[in-house]
């Protein structure tokens, strides 16, 4: 069997542009390891209709709507490799599965890259966070630290100062520019030069002088880069973004390969659950135009 696209990657991205297709009436076959970015979350915030409700609870009910369509074929596992040029695709799984499709879909997603502080990963998406508009509301305007960890990291401790007192950790890693520390001080930030230990208990920071400070929250900006080395093999065109790398894409979602297309948070930033949905319902009804017009560029 011949699919219409084979999507790489079943979280909420990959769904929302499944769900275009397969109301259209395409047959879509999703390829899913089950590793959602955001698994370390208990709740998701700033979603319109699903504000504060367990992203695990949210990617359950997608795919149980999803399951409704009979035209949807979902394989759990990862693919492999990807082969072939547009109307011709063969993706191979892990376990020498071989699918075929028309177009492809990566909505992979990213892998963080966080600062090697210990006790910093064990704490990822519980209190320690990268977006404020996803978490910043529920500290309650107390004290939130910000860990540096390149340049974009200033404009995140002046962004967070609308949600709590703030106190920058430039930790060695971020020496600031007199412009920079100006900027900072207008806002309110407390700038703390000592290196940091250790992250301990639930919200402490542990610093090389002995001093633990506490706070409600604390924030760092991760180095990204796709989940997936397949796009890039495939001879997709990887960019860097002011967060990392992503997949180069155009106006209509489609790679710089051929019938090639790529959503969510490896094609786009900022990141939040909200734009990987509307990426990915865009990407999906960009695939189906594709399917109909097949001359038609982005």
């Amino acid at each position: 069997m011949i699919h219409d696209v084979i999507v790489i990657g079943g979280s909420y991205a990959g769904m929302a542009a499944s769900l275009q297709l397969l109301r259209a009436r395409r047959s879509v076959l999703v390829i899913d390891a089950g590793q959602r970015r955001n698994r370390t979350a208990s709740h998701s915030h700033g979603f319109l209709g699903q504000d504060g409700v367990d992203p695990a609870v949210i990617a359950h009910d997608a795919r149980c709507q999803l399951e409704a369509y009979p035209t949807l074929t979902w394989v759990e596992g990862k693919a492999a490799s990807v082969t072939g040029e547009r109307d011709t695709f063969v993706v191979e799984a892990v376990g020498n599965q071989t699918y075929r499709s028309r177009r492809i879909l990566f909505a992979t997603g990213v892998t963080d890259h966080l600062p090697e502080i210990d006790g910093l990963a064990e704490r990822w998406g519980k209190s320690v966070f990268h977006c404020p508009y996803c978490h910043g509301y529920e500290l309650d305007q107390g004290r939130i630290g910000v860990i540096a960890s390149g340049p974009m990291s200033t404009h995140q401790a002046e962004l967070l100062a609308e949600w709590g007192t703030v106190t920058f950790f430039t930790n060695g890693v971020l020496p600031l520019a007199p412009a920079a520390q100006q900027a900072l001080e207008q806002k309110g930030v407390t700038i703390e030069d000592t290196a940091i230990r250790a992250l301990t208990g639930e919200v402490g920071v542990q610093l090389a002088d002995g001093r633990t400070l506490s706070f409600a929250g604390l924030f760092v900006a991760p180095t990204v880069t796709p989940s997936t080395t397949l796009p890039a093999k495939l001879g997709c065109t990887i960019a860097e973004g002011p967060m990392g790398q992503m997949i180069a894409v155009d106006g209509a979602k489609e790679t710089t390969v051929r019938g090639v297309y790529a959503c969510g948070d490896v094609a786009q930033m900022p990141h939040s659950l909200s734009f990987a949905v509307g990426d990915g319902a865009m990407a999906g009804l960009q695939l189906h135009r594709s399917l109909v017009w097949p001359d038609m560029h982005g």
